[in-house]
């Protein structure tokens, strides 16, 4: 029996707001391996001199990407974003958590996008 890809590719997103951890997890799929484009990106505001953000990508538990940089654009927002690529075998779940840091400065939006491609 042969499973054909569906008709338009999955696309998986979450929008945490302005929390300091967002979780996004794509379900294992029992025919057909998968391949994703993955964006991860944190939006901050910067509220005083010296202010910095960071952010943490882990992907099934294990480090994938960590950076911490100064916020820059003093009354307008700053932001990290982190792009990469999985391919789901058969049978395989993905999850990615994206954790933030904050200092001097205010979350605005933390988002997880991954799509099928």
């Amino acid at each position: 029996m042969k499973i054909d890809a569906p008709a338009w590719p999955e696309r998986w997103q979450v929008d945490a707001g302005d929390a300091d951890v967002a979780t996004l997890v794509i379900p294992a799929d029992s025919f057909r391996t998968r391949h994703f484009e993955i964006d991860c990106r944190l939006v901050v505001a910067r509220l005083a001199d010296g202010a910095s953000h960071g952010m943490r990508v882990d992907v099934d538990g294990g480090l994938e990407w960590t950076r911490r940089a100064p916020t820059e654009n003093p009354g307008h927002t700053d932001s990290m974003d982190y792009h990469f690529r999985r391919e789901l075998p058969v049978g395989e779940a993905l999850r990615i958590v994206v954790k933030t840091q904050a200092s001097k400065a205010r979350r605005v939006r933390l988002v997880i996008e991954a799509e099928e491609g």
